[in-house]
């Protein structure tokens, strides 16, 4: 199935909004919950009928869409170094996890469990984010290269803002392997940035 610039653009946002929340739990200690919630939220859609559809509409990734642009539209010098590596870092691994099918059937069966509790613990419960944070720490951490979270000491090793970077690096990679099946790919973002760009441009003056 042939997919659309649209939804090309807002896949590769769920990765930038991943990045962009897990620099700021790293540096702060905080990050906007709706938006964490957001992100999360994707873990769950199983059987979305759109691309849209996984992000609850074109709000779910706004901050992703806010964060593409700024990247995309600045000159080299003016990137933000962190949130580049941590999305190519989630690109990486993409690869290395879609090739691994009993993995990702082990993360599938993992998440079913989860969501089935989402009954008695809401989404931001801190009990389903450290589930979601372990399951992180039982597959994608087996992974290499692993990713590298820079910040804050004192925030890094409060075991809160652990579970929600490592859940939300899981959220990234939810996007990241959605963005691959609807043809992206790590040549499309060096030939057509721009593009990308005007895109999350139109996709923000629905917001």
């Amino acid at each position: 199935m042939k997919h659309s610039r649209r939804d090309l653009t807002l896949a590769l946002a769920g990765v930038f909004q991943a990045a962009f929340l897990v620099k700021q739990i790293a540096n702060t200690g905080m990050a906007n919950s709706a938006v964490i919630e957001a992100s999360l939220e994707t873990l769950f859609k199983f059987d979305a009928e759109s691309v849209e559809d996984v992000y609850a509409g074109v709000a779910g990734a706004g901050s992703g869409l806010r964060e593409l642009k700024k990247q995309f539209g600045s000159a080299r010098g003016q990137r933000d170094v962190e949130i580049t590596r941590y999305v190519i870092s989630m690109l990486v691994l993409e690869k290395k996890l879609s090739a691994n099918k009993v993995m990702l059937d082990q993360m599938a069966s993992t998440l079913e469990n989860i969501k089935s509790g989402l009954d008695y613990f809401s989404l931001m419960h801190e009990n389903t984010v450290l589930k979601l944070g372990q399951l992180y720490k039982d597959t994608i951490s087996n992974l290499n290269p692993r990713i590298i979270v820079n910040g804050e000491q004192q925030h890094l090793s409060n075991e809160n803002n652990a579970s929600r970077i490592r859940a939300l690096l899981l959220a990234g990679l939810r996007s990241a392997i959605l963005w691959r099946q609807c043809g992206g790919s790590r040549w499309s973002i060096l030939f057509n940035r721009k593009k990308y760009e005007n895109e999350s441009t139109l996709l923000l003056r629905e917001l």
